[in-house]
């Protein structure tokens, strides 16, 4: 297993100008933080400039997109392909995002063609799985979450593991409204998808990053990072100003989080 990871997707959020003032910022921050690799994912319209920006600045920050389509090219108007984004030369896609599934008709299967585009032309993939309340209060969070991983991966041979990371977002506990999730949750789906991973992968199930998101702030970050297989953490708007973003990383620190 590699450094702790710790990023963050904008959403529809920030101008291109707010965006490049925000990256600067960050990766003047990263290099006091050499325990952690960090991550972005942000708009398409900012990719360019914030690569161009990230590689005169020498930083390790990883660039990501927050979606893309499975195919090479063809008739999807208003769609990304893998290829153009490569061209950008991007490190990272962000794929099956709650926000995806919910209003773009995103599904499990499409997830997964998605995955197999992005590790066929070199990307590491973001996976996102998560739960609705009603699946949480009837008990079967476990079994939804295991077979999306399971979808999800299919086809994805064991050589290209070391390019797939998996974040858990409780679907209730991301957005405004939001409602945090217990850790006591977290450590034990955690600990279940890591036992989904070897029981697809052996051994090598157990090198897969597992990332929580889900309103992680100051106050419980710490918390969720001490959960049992948690390997990073995607943050939403606690990370959008590199302030609080900050702190996070310090409270990780002074807790020996690695």
């Amino acid at each position: 297993m590699g450094k702790f990871l710790l990023g963050t997707n904008w959403k529809m959020n920030k101008t291109t100008a707010e965006g490049l003032a925000y990256t600067d910022g960050l990766t003047d921050i990263i290099p006091k933080f050499p325990e952690y690799q960090f991550f972005i994912c942000s708009p398409y319209v900012q990719l360019w400039k914030q690569r161009e920006l990230i590689d005169s600045k020498k930083s390790t920050l990883m660039l990501g997109a927050q979606n893309v389509h499975y195919e090479d090219c063809g008739q999807f108007t208003g769609e990304i392909s893998p290829v153009m984004l490569k061209e950008i030369g991007l490190d990272l896609l962000e794929i099956g995002h709650s926000e995806r599934r919910q209003y773009y008709n995103e599904t499990d299967y499409t997830v997964n063609k998605k995955v197999l585009a992005g590790l066929k032309h070199g990307f590491t993939t973001l996976i996102c799985v998560g739960d609705y309340m009603q699946e949480k209060e009837f008990g079967v969070s476990a079994e939804v979450l295991a077979k999306q991983i399971k979808i999800a991966l299919h086809g994805v041979d064991e050589k290209d593991l070391d390019r797939v990371w998996i974040a858990y977002e409780p679907y209730w506990a991301i957005g405004v409204q939001g409602i945090p999730a217990e850790p006591e949750v977290v450590d034990s789906l955690h600990t279940m998808m890591r036992g989904v991973l070897v029981d697809l992968y052996g051994e090598r199930g157990k090198d897969v990053p597992l990332l929580f998101g889900g309103s992680v702030n100051i106050k419980n970050a710490v918390a969720y990072a001490k959960c049992q297989d948690v390997n990073g953490l995607f943050i939403g708007r606690a990370a959008w100003h590199t302030d609080t973003f900050e702190e996070i990383m310090t409270a990780l620190r002074e807790a020996g989080i690695r």
